[in-house]
């Protein structure tokens, strides 16, 4: 007789294929839908790009030639064309106002909006992780009515406020003030401290939130229940047997703040004059300066689709059976 894990296991095998070839469909799909938006909305900006990058006296036929010259005299979906035929081939075009090739300006500044989001994630798990489980051992069973008061309300208040906010604030006490750290560009391992921090300090307030309350749920299952009646050590209590039962949740959320890190970076590094993707974002824009524009677009958002996409293989790596339960959720 063939035990119930065993079968399981193998059922769960098998459709892990199917797991993640639905997976990578639902990514396939969405990029297409990113393409289409990312042409889509910078179109839907009003004002003229080209009255803009050639000024409010540039003569009518000037304007005009260099519209025909640019294609944007086509029609859209004759624009869109050419647009997905270069995004095919890789090319994805030069700016209107600078002549950079766009190609360039991401390769420029895309490792350091990826650096901030990382290192910002990074210090976020890092330090959330503990608090959380730290407060949710000291107010299990109703225990530090004090403690869950100050925890509850110091991360809910720094959820609360935008990273910008942060990031000036920081800007001014350590920058400005105490001259201690550099105020703005990328001179050096300590510039990382600011921006960092900035970015870091909400999601770990929520990751602290999230982290508390999944360890009050695994404080009370049987397995702790066994774990502290052998009076184990603290560190192997809580390291050993709790901690990795909290972690999948965690993970998941982490995982969706570094998608919002990466995007969200662009407020803070136009605060600290970061050389990162966000400050060209804004300007492309309020620009309209089309090439720059839409890559931009679909560079951020093809990398919280991805990083969405490795959160979820992640997780059925970690736990198998709840890749089993979400595909046969959708069969069924």
């Amino acid at each position: 007789m063939t035990a119930p894990g065993s079968v399981q296991r193998r059922r769960t095998r098998r459709l892990t294929p199917l797991f993640f070839a639905r997976h990578l469909l639902r990514l396939a799909l969405s990029l297409a839908v990113l393409v289409v938006a990312s042409f889509a909305m910078i179109h839907l900006i009003p004002g003229d790009p080209l009255r803009r990058m050639l000024g409010p006296t540039a003569p009518k036929e000037l304007i005009e030639a260099r519209r025909h010259e640019l294609g944007l005299d086509d029609p859209l979906i004759v624009q869109f064309v050419h647009y997905v035929q270069h995004l095919v081939h890789g090319d994805l075009g030069t700016s209107f106002f600078s002549a950079q090739s766009v190609a360039d300006i991401i390769r420029e500044g895309l490792p350091n909006t990826l650096a901030l989001a990382v290192l910002a994630t990074a210090l976020a798990l890092a330090t959330a992780v503990p608090a959380g489980m730290w407060a949710a051992v000291r107010t299990h069973n109703g225990r530090g009515r004090g403690t869950e008061t100050a925890f509850t309300t110091v991360t809910g208040a720094a959820v609360a406020i935008p990273e910008y906010l942060y990031g000036l604030a920081l800007l001014l006490v350590f920058a400005l003030g105490l001259g201690v750290l550099p105020p703005a560009g990328l001179t050096g391992p300590s510039s990382y401290l600011l921006p960092v921090t900035s970015l870091a300090i909400a999601p770990a307030a929520m990751i602290a939130r999230l982290a508390r309350v999944e360890t009050l749920r695994e404080l009370d299952t049987d397995y702790m229940r066994l774990a502290r009646a052998k009076r184990l050590p603290a560190w192997r209590l809580y390291a050993v047997h709790l901690l990795p039962n909290t972690l999948t949740a965690t993970l998941t959320m982490g995982g969706l703040l570094l998608s919002g890190l990466i995007t969200g970076s662009v407020l803070v590094e136009s605060v600290f004059a970061w050389p990162g993707l966000g400050l060209r974002t804004v300007e492309a824009i309020t620009q309209k300066d089309y090439p720059v524009a839409q890559a931009m677009i679909l560079v951020y958002g093809a990398l919280v689709l991805l990083v969405n996409f490795l959160v979820d293989v992640l997780l059925a790596v970690i736990d198998p059976k709840s890749a089993h339960s979400a595909t046969t959720r959708k069969e069924g």
